[in-house]
């Protein structure tokens, strides 16, 4: 067995972790199945992670961290805010390929929020998101491309709420949601909402 080191391990571990939690759900999971799956003992797991719970709070802050990185890299040569703002609509974390096993674990979050740091470890990951976002948003308003009637603070959580059910409904696998017959997707319908033309 090839010995990786530290962080690399840690990296893979969480990598099997999002695999089997996305399929067994984080309750039905155990850290045997997870020690399989690694190719790894059980006490290899707790030297990186104090428990399941540590692990499953630590793959929630990975999403996290890797989503705004995914978000800066797509941003990094956009023309200016308003084609920015379409980026952002156009990104859903949820339903991307690279990202869509670790959000199904963190919606699994839902039944875990009783513990207290898988509570705080969402919360924070949704306050960081919302953040960025309404800091995207001000920018566009800035520059009179998003109008100012509604704060981007608002703003920022609507396109949270509608990401969330629009990313359920894909991983409830319900067929043509999100568009019309005319195939509009709800993401155009955002666009024109939010995007003023240039003045």
């Amino acid at each position: 067995m090839r010995r990786l080191s530290a962080d690399k391990r840690r990296e893979q571990l969480l990598d099997k972790a999002a695999q089997l939690f996305a399929r067994r759900g984080y309750a039905r999971a155990t850290t045997s199945e997870l020690a399989r799956a690694a190719g790894v003992t059980e006490p290899i797991i707790y030297r990186h992670f104090k428990s399941k719970r540590d692990l499953y709070v630590a793959l929630i802050e990975r999403t996290a961290a890797r989503t705004l990185e995914h978000w800066q890299e797509r941003l990094a040569d956009a023309a200016d805010p308003a084609d920015r703002l379409r980026r952002l609509l156009a990104e859903n974390p949820m339903v991307s390929p690279e990202s869509r096993e670790p959000y199904r674990v963190l919606l699994q979050a839902i039944t875990e929020v009783d513990d207290p740091e898988i509570r705080a470890a969402v919360s924070v990951h949704f306050q960081n998101l919302h953040r960025f976002l309404a800091d995207e948003i001000r920018a566009a308003q800035e520059h009179r491309r998003v109008a100012v009637r509604f704060s981007p603070e608002l703003i920022a959580w609507t396109l949270i709420h509608v990401g969330l059910g629009y990313g359920v409904l894909a991983a409830l696998q319900v067929e043509h949601q999100g568009e019309d017959e005319q195939g509009m997707h709800v993401q155009a319908l955002l666009e024109r909402i939010l995007i003023a033309r240039p003045e």
